[in-house]
């Protein structure tokens, strides 16, 4: 039988039979895995297979003209030339057959269409589930006291808060049984520009602070100013008299002056529900506790807790040191630095299921600003936070000492006036308190090159100040000191700036830059406000320099030069395990 009578009965397309033998570079035919394949002739590469002209059935194949035209016996004609990589032609005679598809490409094809269906339909379940998950979600206008959006460019403030309300099932039993929702544990988390640090600095709930007028939103939509109270404890900043969490958020602007962008708060189902979602915590404990209080019994060392027991270890404060709030915040530190841990964990991060259970724990435990009301958002909030290395993370409370007015019982605390201004100038000036290397170096080195070189003369300075967020008649009083003390005539008021800043800055053109390292010698203004950019035409048409008075801004005469080294404080990092004492 030939190979076309062979293909046939065995139901094989014959042109499949020829294939190309890598070892000899020919084509060869190969009626099936078995069959011989002795005395087939081999095509000569380039030429086409072999048609079968000499069988009865190939003659029948070809007609009348064709066979005229065939080569006398014995001479060598070469067929005609085949592309190169193209496959070789069938054989004459035989109708040319469509090329089956193989099974592989049958599958291919068949998965492609389904794994298209099945992305759209991922897509719209994921769709779904964002949905679902910002259903979860709780969200309060706090109006001015927070950002309407969130940046991925800038750093950024926001306010955890852990209220002592008695919301959700099984927390009958702790807090006040009255409690309004006071604010009971308060971080403010602070985000480098860079994501190179992060900053946790926790304000005692017993600190004596003002809390100023707050501008509430009402259900029905009205504004309601709740009045403010000087010499109380920070905690009622939050629940007293209907304020908000937009009211502690003005509470720490104004004991602190760090703007605070957005706010995040938690009752105590969150630690019960967000330990319970990752697995577990680990902790450690430098002795034994059995707290009759909390009801936390762990032994000394290791150990995990999640759910009712996480709560009575956050809740716990006889147990730890002098058994005050203070101790408590530690312990709280050092928790909050494990929980970041296991979150950021390989893990966590690579187990759908956990990845879920916390999305869906983190969602309905919290409540938030509408500035960062959507999950898209949050997602972006964490996203960022989760750039800054856990060894970069400080944990720190604000200086404190105890209240004088207390007498001998130590009920609350002050701010201590000695050390607390220059950890909370840090913060706003963004600087680490841990060591971060090449890229804040860095950024210090192109600051203070802008310092060096040449300076101009005093009297050859010329600028235009503007008012960008300083008292009112800054731009003024700094007109009139520049140019009676310092011998900067060739200075101007131009009135208020477009917009408000929160750092004074100087631009100036390439060719200005002397008389700006002059005039930023004379205000003590630090490299990072000097800003290379264009000049102005001054009031007699002559290029000058732009100084824009921030909210920084001291005064008139009063240097402006930025922290560039955190104070040394008692701390602790997100990376570090510590037990707690």
């Amino acid at each position: 039988m030939d190979a076309q009578g062979r293909g046939r009965a065995d139901n094989i397309d014959p042109a499949d039979q020829w294939v190309l033998n890598p070892n000899t570079g020919e084509y060869e035919l190969r009626l099936s895995s078995s069959a011989p394949q002795s005395g087939v002739p081999r095509p000569r590469r380039g030429n086409p297979a072999p048609t079968g002209a000499g069988t009865r059935q190939g003659q029948r194949a070809r007609t009348a003209p064709e066979r005229d035209r065939q080569a006398p016996p014995g001479t060598d004609v070469p067929g005609p030339r085949r592309r190169r990589g193209a496959p070789p032609e069938p054989p004459p005679g035989r109708r040319r057959t469509k090329p089956k598809k193989s099974k592989a490409k049958k599958v291919l094809l068949w998965t492609g269409g389904s794994m298209a269906f099945v992305l759209v339909a991922a897509s719209a379940a994921g769709y779904l589930y964002l949905k679902h998950l910002e259903g979860n979600v709780t969200t309060t206008d706090v109006g001015s006291a927070g950002k309407q959006g969130f940046s991925k460019d800038e750093a950024f403030n926001v306010l955890i808060i852990g209220t002592d309300k008695r919301t959700g099932k099984g927390n009958e039993g702790y807090g006040d049984a009255n409690s309004v929702g006071h604010a009971d544990t308060n971080i403010l988390l602070h985000v480098s520009k860079d994501r190179t640090n992060a900053t946790a600095l926790s304000i005692p709930r017993d600190l004596i602070a003002n809390v100023p007028d707050c501008p509430t939103k009402q259900p029905d939509g009205s504004t309601k100013v709740i009045p403010g109270t000087d010499n109380v404890r920070f905690n009622i900043s939050l629940g007293q008299n209907g304020r908000d969490p937009g009211c502690t958020m003005r509470t720490v602007k104004e004991l602190t002056g760090i703007s605070v962008d957005h706010f995040m708060m938690a009752d105590f189902n969150a630690v019960k529900t967000l330990t319970t979602a990752v697995d577990g915590v680990d902790v450690c404990l430098a002795h034994p506790v059995d707290d009759k209080d909390s009801h936390l019994k762990l032994p000394a060392g290791e150990s995990k807790v999640e759910g009712e027991q996480a709560l009575a270890f956050v809740r716990t404060r006889h147990s730890w040191g002098n058994e005050g709030d203070l101790d408590r915040i530690k312990v709280q530190q050092q928790f909050l630095g494990s929980l970041m841990r296991k979150m950021s964990s390989s893990d966590t991060l690579t187990n759908p299921s956990k990845l879920i259970s916390l999305a869906e724990a983190a969602t309905k435990a919290l409540t938030v600003d509408t500035g960062i009301g959507k999950v898209s958002t949050l997602k972006d909030v964490a996203l960022e936070l989760k750039k800054v290395p856990t060894k970069n993370i400080s944990f720190m409370t604000v200086p404190v000492l105890d209240n004088p007015a207390d007498g001998k019982y130590h009920k609350t605390v002050i701010v201590n006036p000695a050390a607390a201004p220059a950890v909370f100038g840090a913060i706003k000036d963004d600087v680490s308190f841990t060591e971060v290397k090449k890229k804040e170096k860095a950024a210090k080195d192109a600051q203070a090159a802008r310092l060096k070189g040449t300076k101009s003369a005093a009297s050859e300075v010329r600028v235009r100040i503007l008012n960008g967020g300083a008292a009112g008649g800054s731009a003024q009083l700094t007109l009139a000191w520049l140019q009676n003390s310092e011998g900067v005539q060739k200075s101007e008021n131009a009135g208020n700036a477009p917009a408000q800043l929160s750092r004074t800055t100087l631009e100036y053109a390439p060719d200005q830059a002397p008389q700006a390292r002059r005039l930023a010698a004379i205000m003590g203004l630090s490299g990072s406000a000097l800003k290379p950019g264009k000049s102005v035409t001054n009031s007699q048409g002559l290029p000058a320099m732009t100084l824009t008075l921030g909210k920084d801004f001291k005064g008139a005469g009063e240097p402006l030069t930025a922290a560039t080294k955190a104070p040394d404080v008692d701390k602790s990092t997100a990376d570090k395990v510590k037990c707690a004492s």
